[in-house]
């Protein structure tokens, strides 16, 4: 098994959960978070006016809002995951998002006691 942590622009949000939806995969978390790339923060990304103290001296902003996406799929799916997340996130932009994949060694459901694969 797999976590697949997606961070994604916020407008792709419902867009990309849809998608995953379809796709057979409609458990996730999704969070609001705040961060930057190599790019620190440019200001054309966002589409709302940053006031003076969020601004930084290069004309950036100290973080960026973006989404992340986490959910939990079999080793055989993450490909076909990660090529969905892309395909509606991509706009060949700076600031499309990063997509992480971290092994995950057990998962056990709380109300049931389930592990594995039938606890996803």
């Amino acid at each position: 098994m797999k976590e697949i942590v997606a961070i994604i622009r916020p407008n792709k949000i419902n867009a990309t959960k849809k998608a995953l939806d379809v796709l057979g995969f409609p458990g996730m978390n999704a969070c609001k978070v705040v961060g930057r790339g190599k790019q620190k923060g440019i200001l054309g990304e966002v589409a709302f006016t940053v006031s003076p103290e969020l601004q930084n001296q290069e004309g950036g902003m100290k973080y960026v809002p973006k989404r992340m996406l986490s959910l939990v799929v079999d080793d055989q799916d993450v490909s076909l995951v990660v090529a969905a997340i892309i395909k509606i996130n991509r706009t060949g932009q700076i600031g499309d998002g990063r997509i992480f994949i971290c092994p995950v060694e057990e998962v056990v459901r709380i109300r049931t006691g389930e592990k594995g694969e039938t606890a996803i």
